[in-house]
């Protein structure tokens, strides 16, 4: 599809939202406690559990949040009450249910709001990313609804988390990080969502937003001095010890995870008016494009090496390792998305027709690829080989996650009516 057929590209993504994915996403909410019900099988046609995982709870405020606010201003044509009511039921049922005695979040729930051990004899808060998405939906609900008191208690929920990052006692499953090693996922996630906090702080007129501002500036410089190399390629791990620079872990780049960062990063820029953030983030959507894309199927790998193609390196024994190994050349949902959206955001800001080129072959292959050709399904098979061929595999939590196909899929909407939103001045092309 050509990038510069606004109108089609509109039409194209507003009928996939509201005749794909809604309809799918509708079923599943629980209308009557808030929240929605993710653990389907790879196809979508099976519930298994009525589990409700957090960090999907907290997701889904932010996204529910997110049409009310695209229909508030005309981009969409829904009623967005709806959209903000099961918002608010959501919201609610976290703000009662998720939080522990030590004011951290409980990473999974029953279906009623009891909590539940993921992994036997570990405890509840067994990660720091569920309480991330539960600040991201209340701070997006408090925007736009307007309520004070669930940015309130997304404030303090930060600042427990921040605590946790500065003591060096972060609980991150799935996805344990190992010992001796900073992970790119931490300051990538802490950047989504202080980001959302400052807007949100903005609109409110609320005293913490400069700090917030300060915090984000913080970030971002980490994520482009310490994790970006010169190359433009993102470390996702880097260890303390020298000597470990030629481990699986140091190696190996996760195409889809600094495809996301890296627009984060853009947005941050526009939101902070800092225009020199632009091209090492749009640098690096291209040198993770030209390294995670499979020549011979097509698609975007999970994981390569940072010279390209399967990751290798000295192994240190960590079960992450085992992850990268066995499922580097699967085909995810998730960075397919957000490569959507990365790609037509860098072809409007530096109207390079290189980002045409990309955004067509991307788009041309997730259509063939990903939407569930079972029309009384709908929505995305998320998970499949690297041949394109389903496979019933887990990915971080045993659900079909409704965030990064919806998320993108409204920023593309909103890119593509706001024609301003992303202007920049002195932007090179690359």
């Amino acid at each position: 599809m050509n990038v510069h057929d606004k109108e089609a590209l509109l039409e194209f993504y507003k009928n996939h939202l509201k005749n794909v994915l809604l309809p799918f996403w509708n079923r599943a909410l629980d209308e009557d406690q808030g929240g929605v019900f993710t653990c389907f099988n790879n196809n979508g046609d099976i519930l298994i559990s009525h589990d409700k995982y957090t960090w999907s709870q907290g997701r889904l405020i932010w996204i529910w949040s997110k049409i009310a606010d695209l229909c508030n201003n005309e981009m969409l044509d829904f009623d967005p009450n709806p959209y903000l009511r099961h918002a608010k039921l959501t919201a609610d049922f976290l703000l009662e249910h998720a939080f522990l005695p030590n004011g951290n979040c409980a990473f999974l729930l029953s279906k009623d709001g009891h909590y539940k051990e993921s992994i036997s004899g570990a405890g509840y808060d067994t990660s720091f990313y569920a309480d991330c998405f539960v600040v991201l939906g209340l701070s997006c609900f408090s925007r736009i609804n307007k309520s004070l008191k669930y940015l309130e208690r997304a404030l303090i929920l930060y600042d427990s988390i921040i605590d946790r990052v500065k003591k060096g006692n972060l609980r991150s499953e799935p996805y344990p990080i190992a010992e001796g090693y900073r992970a790119h996922s931490v300051p990538m996630i802490l950047l989504n969502i202080a980001s959302d906090l400052f807007e949100s702080l903005q609109a409110f007129k609320h005293p913490k937003q400069n700090e917030f501002r300060k915090y984000c500036e913080v970030i971002v410089n980490e994520i482009l001095t310490l994790y970006r190399k010169e190359d433009g390629l993102i470390a996702e791990m880097i260890p303390e010890d020298v000597r470990q620079f030629g481990s699986l872990l140091a190696r190996h780049i996760n195409p889809g995870h600094t495809i996301e960062d890296m627009w984060f990063i853009i947005h941050a820029a526009k939101l902070f008016n800092y225009p020199e953030w632009i091209n090492p983030a749009v640098e690096s959507i291209a040198v993770s494009l030209n390294i995670g894309w499979d020549s011979e199927f097509g698609g975007l790998l999970r994981f390569v090496d940072k010279n390209g193609g399967k990751p290798t390196g000295m192994l240190i024994s960590d079960p992450y390792e085992q992850l990268i190994l066995d499922t580097w050349d699967t085909k995810l949902w998730w960075p397919h998305s957000e490569a959507l959206y990365a790609t037509l955001l860098a072809e409007r800001i530096t109207h390079d027709e290189r980002w045409g080129v990309w955004y067509k072959k991307i788009h041309n292959y997730v259509f063939n690829t990903f939407p569930n050709p079972d029309i009384s399904v709908k929505e995305w098979i998320q998970i499949r080989d690297r041949k394109g061929i389903p496979i019933e595999k887990v990915v971080a939590l045993p659900v079909k996650d409704p965030f990064h196909i919806i998320r993108n899929v409204l920023l593309i909407i909103e890119l593509l009516e706001d024609n301003s939103k992303f202007t920049f001045e002195g932007v090179n092309n690359l």
